[in-house]
């Protein structure tokens, strides 16, 4: 058996027949002159015709109530024309915004230019800069005076003073307690221990 025409090859052969009679059919026509003229299946032509129209490549037309399908040689090359200067437009008008742009850059790259004013500014905040970052090296280098340094280092103090307190009441508790369950004297305790008489006295 004879194979069967592709999709493609459908849609070729379907268009031929309009532009080789240039004329107009009905749908039921063009199934009847499709096998006869061009080996298509009638069941396809509606399929492939509807293909057609779709691409633009065959125009339709309602007259009464019946619609009408037409398509000359010179249409194809009119529509890729259409196409064409469609593009040319758009790029024409892409074209045009980039000039505007570029000549808004312009005008406002000449809007400004540097007066003595604005250099004597850049050179004074070029300036600061270079002095911040010299007051940053000092104060680095001086780190021990630095306030915050300080009050971290006095908050130390006093936490270490807090629990030099706490064990030094624990140890007069201990001491005391001692003393009272063995009956020594509290100095001798704390000669054999090695403590000062002022180890009580913690707020000196």
């Amino acid at each position: 058996a004879p194979r069967g025409l592709s999709a493609e090859e459908k849609r070729v052969k379907l268009l031929e027949i309009f532009h080789e009679t240039k004329d107009f059919f009905q749908l039921k026509e063009l199934e009847k002159m499709g096998p006869k003229m061009k080996g298509i299946v009638s069941q396809s032509v509606k399929e492939v015709l509807q293909s057609l129209v779709d691409d633009g490549l065959v125009q339709m037309d309602k007259i009464g109530s019946s619609n009408f399908f037409w398509s000359f040689p010179s249409q194809r090359g009119a529509m890729m024309q259409n196409r064409l200067n469609t593009v040319k437009e758009t790029q024409a008008s892409l074209r045009a915004q980039r000039d505007e742009l570029r000549s808004a850059v312009e005008v406002e790259k000449a809007s400004r230019t540097d007066s003595d004013d604005r250099l004597q500014a850049l050179e004074r905040l070029a300036t600061l800069k270079k002095e911040h970052i010299q007051l940053d090296a000092e104060l680095s280098a001086y780190g021990a005076c630095d306030p915050a340094k300080i009050e971290e280092k006095r908050r130390a103090v006093v936490l270490a003073k807090e629990a030099a307190v706490r064990w030094t009441d624990n140890y007069v508790m201990l001491l005391s307690h001692f003393t009272r369950q063995t009956g020594v004297e509290a100095a001798d305790i704390r000669t054999f221990l090695g403590v000062d008489e002022e180890y009580e006295d913690i707020e000196g």
